[in-house]
């Protein structure tokens, strides 16, 4: 059905209306956040920017289904040619079809009919997350391929055939060789262990020290062909690139109640050797390949279920629509359970990024009131009371996760607020001219350490010492408290309160009092934007090496400058004369870049004791960045790439340069 040019206008009418009421849009916008995911949104993931009338004339209206019935990409083709035949009088000459153009024909007929008004959809209650998902399953990892026959494994400095399931074992190690994990004794002793376990009989009499193992020609092989791929042609990249193309048009996408969703991870994670961060226990242990019988599909019913590789079968074909991940299964070296799920910047991800941030501003509405609770909860007469607020106080001011109880020897020793033992930390009346200390050292998530030496509040500082008394350093320091009874308090203050929800706030509301009392409108854009690095001592080289090649530009600017004003004086024409225009403009320009590498250098340096990816990602409030950008008039593709211009399409197409958090 078309728009008709009156019903345009008519729209457009109301358009001029409509801008002087953008208070009225603001209320709107936070009564029905959902409805304003990038405006609308087709199937292929492009942006259509909506009309201040919630309008965007798009092709054709959207043709209602009738009840649990689920278009299909032939009917949506039928119903477009039936649509197309009524246009035949618009005659144009035919063009000749390549077979990717018609492929592209095809996925943008089909994306055209299943375009939404994504705000106008109905909102599922009692959790159901979807009513209809159909998906390809997963891309396994390719087979292993033994080496060829001249590259050999040596043992105790003689040559050695292994069988090719303890072959492609001693690969992981060998790709590793130059890496720094290969020196540590816990990836050692662990590889060492789990390699065994691969061997034959026959193998594991002969091998038995690490040290009399010699991976060096595979560790050489392994070199010889990643220089390859990095010396193909660009036809051979092209080729590459196409079947990754490929992959990911037929694996790549699901289509979850009548949109074709962008799928995150749908390649599953090759066999190899677990890192961990941190100073891991299990680091070295080997990560087996999974297989189909491991795997656990997520569909509905009335979807056409995803096919095994022949000769195999799923470990379980289930239809939980309260749950978002398509494919699952459980991996061997901490038994957690690994999810493919959609990508960041679908709908559903972006609606419950959306609420993660809403429920954070509804903190700042009640945080002073739960901040005089827990303080006055210091002085009370229960004991687990005190624990309680205390342990509120170091989530709140020290950003700690509450910490979950684990099975004795399940995983490494890492801890949070409510399993911090008297080991963890010291107190300190008095420290380098602070006064009541706290010097906490564990390990936090993923065995990252967490050190601070922090002064805190006198009446923490006795409560610490309270709670320390006639314990032995291995005692829990909250022995009145867990999790449980943490996260029950919580919500009581506040519904979907959360240790995540104060980190959240807390990162969100600084980033907007920073922004608000570091930013100079007399600056230029390259002052006024902060750029994280990626690594620091590389980075830091390369900028460094950047800057003086920018001071010798300038410098060399100048004297080019000072030569053409002399030239200008003694001639006195017009030409000399735009001459030293152009040369002071290249001062000007160089200068301003020179000044962007400097405030660069100087974050870094600042910042290099701090993971920022994470918090940028998961605990800042998009729409206070992109607020800022808008209030600047900074490129918003200046702070976040393109992948995390999609995922935050929502905050992008939502705050306005006026956006308070």
């Amino acid at each position: 059905i078309h728009y008709s040019h009156k019903h345009k206008d008519k729209y457009k009418d109301k358009e001029h209306k409509h801008k002087d009421h953008k208070k009225d849009k603001e209320r709107e916008k936070s009564k029905h956040g959902s409805r304003y995911w990038m405006g609308m949104k087709s199937l292929d993931g492009k942006v259509k920017k909506e009309k201040e009338n919630g309008f965007a004339s798009p092709p054709h209206m959207k043709i209602e289904p009738e009840e649990d019935f689920y278009h299909s990409p032939k009917l949506a083709k039928s119903l477009k040619r039936e649509r197309d035949d009524d246009n035949d009088l618009d005659f144009k000459p035919k063009k000749i079809k390549t077979e990717n153009d018609k492929k592209a024909k095809k996925r943008k007929q089909e994306d055209e009919f299943l375009f939404l008004f994504l705000w106008e959809e109905e909102r599922y209650t009692d959790g159901v997350k979807w009513k209809f998902l159909e998906h390809k399953g997963p891309v396994f990892a390719p087979p292993y391929e033994p080496l060829p026959s001249n590259v050999k494994f040596y043992y105790d400095g003689k040559p050695m055939k292994l069988s090719p399931e303890a072959e492609e074992v001693a690969t992981f190690f060998s790709k590793m060789l130059d890496h720094e994990y290969t020196t540590k004794d816990i990836f050692r002793k662990n590889f060492f262990k789990d390699w065994r376990k691969e061997m034959t009989s026959e193998e594991k009499a002969k091998i038995t020290d690490l040290k009399k193992c010699n991976f060096t020609e595979m560790s050489e092989y392994f070199k010889g062909l990643s220089e390859a791929r990095k010396a193909m042609t660009k036809e051979q990249k092209l080729k590459i690139k196409e079947e990754n193309e490929r992959l990911l048009q037929e694996y790549g996408f699901c289509i979850m109640d009548n949109h074709r969703e962008r799928i995150a991870n749908f390649r599953i994670e090759p066999p190899g050797l677990f890192r961990g961060r941190g100073d891991h226990p299990k680091m070295g242990m080997l990560k087996r390949r999974i297989r189909p019988q491991d795997i656990i599909i997520n569909c509905s019913k009335n979807s056409k279920h995803p096919e095994p590789p022949p000769g195999t079968k799923w470990k379980e074909v289930r239809h939980d629509n309260k749950v978002t991940w398509l494919v699952s299964w459980t991996e061997n070296i901490q038994g957690s359970i690994k999810y493919i799920m959609l990508n960041p910047s679908s709908r559903i991800k972006g609606e419950k990024d959306w609420q993660k941030y809403e429920t954070a501003r509804r903190l700042k509405k009640c945080v002073d009131r739960i901040r005089a609770q827990y303080r006055e909860d210091w002085k009370s007469k229960e004991m687990r009371v005190r624990q309680r607020a205390v342990a509120i106080y170091f989530i709140d001011k020290l950003a700690l996760r509450a910490g979950n109880e684990k099975e004795e020897g399940e995983t490494a020793d890492t801890v949070g607020c409510c399993s911090l033992r008297v080991e963890h930390i010291k107190l300190y009346p008095e420290n380098e001219g602070q006064e009541y200390v706290v010097e906490f050292d564990f390990l936090g998530k993923d065995s990252i350490r967490y050190y601070n030496k922090v002064p805190v509040e006198k009446r923490v500082f006795k409560n610490l010492q309270l709670f320390m008394e006639n314990k032995e350093p291995d005692d829990d320091l909250f022995d009145r408290l867990n999790t449980s009874v943490l996260n029950k308090h919580l919500q009581e203050l506040m519904d979907g309160l959360s240790a995540k929800v104060f980190r959240t706030y807390n990162a969100s509301i600084t980033l907007q009092q920073q922004l608000k009392e570091l930013t100079n409108e007399d600056e230029n854009i390259p002052a006024k934007i902060l750029a994280p690095p990626k690594t620091f001592e590389k980075s830091m080289q390369n900028l460094q090496a950047k800057i003086d090649a920018k001071r010798d530009q300038l410098a060399n600017a100048k004297r080019d400058l000072k030569a053409a004003k002399a030239d200008a004086k003694g001639l006195r024409d017009d030409k000399s004369k735009k001459t030293v225009e152009t040369k002071r403009k290249a001062v000007q320009r160089i200068e301003e870049q020179l000044m962007k590498l400097e405030v660069q250098a100087t974050d870094r340096e600042e910042n290099k004791q701090i993971a920022l990816g994470t918090s940028k990602l998961n605990y800042l409030d998009p729409r206070i960045s992109v607020a800022w950008c808008k209030k600047w008039g900074i490129p918003i593709e200046k702070i976040y790439n393109k992948t995390q211009r999609e995922k935050f399409a929502w905050a992008i197409d939502m705050a306005e340069k006026d956006f308070e958090f």
